[in-house]
């Protein structure tokens, strides 16, 4: 699948279908009713469930009343509908989101779960603006103060999804490794990504922890950044995981059976290697207030 068969309304749709055959599935209502509840055929209406297809405003309101949905909801099935014939928001960036970042951007906004390691950085969700921007000029010196405001904007986009109401926030878990905390930045900098990452903790649904140094070498000490990708069930079937792993020109994207595997097998070594979260916090939190009291 390239990134251009998967940009523009794919995450609406899915997200509206998902939601509507709940509903069909919950009121007890056949597809054979619900179809003919819109005019549809039931083939058309499982394209709809699938989210394959955009769906017109008005036949979303139809369903809903045919469900019984509450009036709430309605509204916020109707807004995905206008959006299934929208362009995904990160089109609007423009060369700001890399072709083969355009696939990532599709498939972490519909995960249900996102592993991420990085020896090096802090994970681009976790990222605070002054932070953000260091990354960013660490990668592409040359850029615009316009180039890096705008590929900032892609970043805090992505942000959003983990707090957004609807639908639910994925679960993030992230392992970093100490040296991230020890990277010397412009004054302030560091302190205020620290706090960041600290206060995501508090969020019932992300999972921050960091590799010590007195772990030595473990599993990922020659893998390199990785993300991992979960996704929800549909039709009683979970979507293959996908692994994703950036390089300065590109990326990959893995999903065959024994590559998903490999890389669970070195989640599962940094993950024994990493501290838990309460012991993670207190690393943090040690070392914000060695800043503090630098830059006091």
């Amino acid at each position: 699948m390239t990134a251009s068969e998967t940009t523009g309304s794919t995450i609406p749709r899915r997200t509206l279908g998902l939601a509507l055959r709940k509903a069909r599935e919950d009121a007890g209502i056949t597809m054979a009713a619900a179809a003919d509840v819109i005019g549809q055929s039931v083939q058309s209406l499982r394209r709809i469930e699938q989210g394959t297809v955009s769906t017109p405003k008005g036949k979303v309101t139809l369903l809903c009343m045919h469900y019984g949905i509450p009036n709430q909801t309605r509204l916020v099935y109707e807004q995905l509908a206008l959006e299934t014939r929208s362009k995904g928001w990160w089109q609007s960036f423009g060369d700001a989101v890399p072709a083969w970042f355009e696939l990532y951007v599709v498939l972490e906004q519909t995960a249900d779960r996102i592993r991420s390691f990085d020896p090096l950085l802090v994970s681009g969700l976790l990222q605070e603006s002054g932070y953000m921007d260091a990354a960013i000029l660490a990668v592409e010196p040359d850029l615009k103060a316009d180039e890096v405001a705008a590929r900032a904007e892609v970043r805090r986009s992505r942000q959003r999804q983990l707090t957004r109401s609807f639908p639910q926030p994925p679960q993030l878990d992230v392992i970093l490794t100490e040296p991230v905390l020890m990277v010397d930045l412009p004054e302030g900098v560091m302190r205020a990504q620290l706090w960041h990452l600290l206060k995501a903790t508090e969020l019932p649904h992300v999972s921050v922890r960091v590799i010590p140094l007195a772990a030595g070498l473990h599993r990922a000490s020659v893998t390199g950044p990785f993300t991992l990708l979960d996704f929800p069930i549909e039709g009683g079937n979970r979507p293959p995981s996908t692994v994703y792993s950036e390089s300065q020109t590109g990326a990959i994207y893995l999903d065959r059976p024994h590559e998903i595997e490999a890389y669970e097998r070195v989640w599962n070594g940094i993950d024994a290697a990493a501290l838990d979260q309460a012991r993670s916090v207190k690393l943090m939190s040690q070392r914000l207030k060695e800043l503090n009291d630098r830059e006091s």
